[in-house]
Formats: structure tokens, C-alpha cells, sequence
């Protein structure tokens, strides 16, 4: 009886040690690097961070700069969606627009988000910075794999839409968005990570009102490594999560879609 009730459990088992394993071995460097260190300004320890991070997310102010933070990314995330599948839309409509705006999107593409951020800081203010940074971000990576998309859409399905005489507009809405789907959200997964830490990044250099990239500086600032420590995991907590939301979200949308 004793091992069949342990051939159930084992894949529940198995689970479990593949979460905590990690989570221990890494605890466990941690503790370690701090020890060598030996100094609480240079490195916290994870019981400080713990403790930083259980008063942070008491704080009405804290959860109004993470709210804050989260609607830019996703508000600069939509733009870079829909302005790049329009202008994918756009380049792959006319070659004039393609070989005219190409040459600016691949060197959006190759700049470095610093670099962005700075100019930002010249033209806008404060609160629109982390927008438009990590608006940059999504925009190339979008307009890249939707006009890939579009050129590797099926010439079969083209040619017969055009034997049925669907005219343009059909033709986009019945053969070439559908296969799209893919390529777009997976452009949109690979985007979505950037858009955050462009977005984050821009926060600290623009140092918003209410932001998690102002509390990362403030901390900088104050010499608060505990409270520097504990805001980036949190970010970096947010982030796994807002990704794995987004994929699990897209993932459902897909699969309707393709049963209807």
C-alpha cells in the first residue's frame, strides 16, 4: 500500500522540489555572497529585503506608484502594438513607405533605449518619458514580425481569394490577418518584457511622481540598499507575472479563435 500511495504523489512531489530547488539554491548563493561581503550599505541580506518588502506593500504610496507604473506599460505597450502593426500594415502596402520608413524603424531598433530616454527627457516631461521609451521598445519588434508575416502569407490562399474575387479588403480580413495570429503574438511576447524594463528604466532617469523606478532612485539616493533591493525584486516579480498573464491570455484568445 505504502508505495502506491507514493507512485501518486510523486508527480506532486516532483513539482514541488523543481519550484523550491531553485529558491534554495539560489537563497543559498545569496546568503552566501552577503556573508563575503560583510557589509549591510554594499549588500542586504535576504531577511532585510523580506522585511523591506513586507513594509512595502503595506504603503498606499507604494501600491499607487506599482498601479502607476503598470498602467504606462501597458498603455506604452498598446501603442507600440498598433503603431507597428499600421505601419507593417503600411510598408508592406507600398514599396515608397517601406523604403522611406525602414531605414528609421531598423535604427529605432538598433539605438539604445538610454539614448531615447535622454532625448525624452529634452522634448517631454516627466510622466511621458517612461511612455514613450517603452513605446520605442514594442513599435520595431511589432513592425518587424508583422511585415515578415505578411510576406510569408500563403501564395495559394492569395491566389484563390483572388480567383473568388474577394477584392482587398476581404482578402486582409479572410486570408492574410488570420495568418497573423501567430506571428503576432509572438511578437508581442517578445516585446512585452522590453517594454517593462525600457519603461523602468526611463522611471529613474525621469524620476516621475508616483513610479517604481522613482522608489529604485530614491533608494540609490538615500543609500537604502534593503529598500533597493526589495524594489527590484518586485519588478522583477511584477514582470514574470504580467508576462505569463499576457501568454496565458493570448494563448486563450488563440485557441477560440481557431475554433471559430
Amino acid at each position: 500500500m505504502v508505495p502506491v500511495r507514493i507512485e501518486r504523489f510523486r508527480p506532486i512531489l516532483t513539482k514541488v522540489i523543481r519550484f523550491f530547488a531553485p529558491l534554495l539554491f539560489w537563497g543559498a548563493v545569496w546568503v552566501a555572497a552577503y556573508r563575503a561581503v560583510g557589509k549591510d550599505l554594499l549588500f542586504a541580506s535576504p531577511a532585510q529585503v523580506l522585511r523591506q518588502l513586507a513594509e512595502i506593500v503595506v504603503r498606499p504610496d507604494a501600491w499607487r506608484a506599482i498601479g502607476l507604473s503598470i498602467l504606462r506599460m501597458l498603455s506604452a505597450f498598446t501603442l507600440g502594438v498598433a503603431g507597428g502593426c499600421l505601419l507593417a500594415a503600411l510598408t508592406s502596402a507600398s514599396r515608397w513607405a517601406d523604403a522611406l520608413l525602414r531605414p528609421a524603424l531598423t535604427a529605432i531598433r538598433s539605438t539604445p533605449v538610454a539614448s531615447f530616454i535622454i532625448l525624452a527627457l529634452v522634448w517631454l516631461r516627466g510622466a511621458a518619458v517612461p511612455v514613450f521609451a517603452a513605446t520605442l521598445m514594442a513599435l520595431p519588434i511589432v513592425w518587424a514580425n508583422v511585415t515578415q508575416g505578411v510576406a510569408a502569407t500563403d501564395r495559394d490562399l492569395l491566389e484563390m481569394a483572388r480567383v473568388f474575387r474577394f477584392g482587398r479588403w476581404r482578402t486582409v480580413r479572410h486570408v492574410v490577418i488570420p495568418g497573423l495570429r501567430g506571428t503576432l503574438v509572438a511578437a508581442c511576447n517578445a516585446s512585452i518584457g522590453l517594454c517593462w524594463k525600457a519603461m523602468i528604466a526611463a522611471e529613474v532617469l525621469s524620476a516621475p511622481r508616483d513610479a517604481m523606478g522613482t522608489q529604485l532612485y530614491n533608494a540609490k539616493v538615500y543609500l537604502r540598499t534593503d529598500a533597493l533591493f526589495a524594489w527590484t525584486l518586485l519588478i522583477i516579480l511584477l514582470s514574470y507575472a504580467l508576462e505569463r498573464l499576457f501568454l496565458r491570455l493570448t494563448r486563450r484568445l488563440t485557441r477560440e479563435a481557431g475554433r471559430a
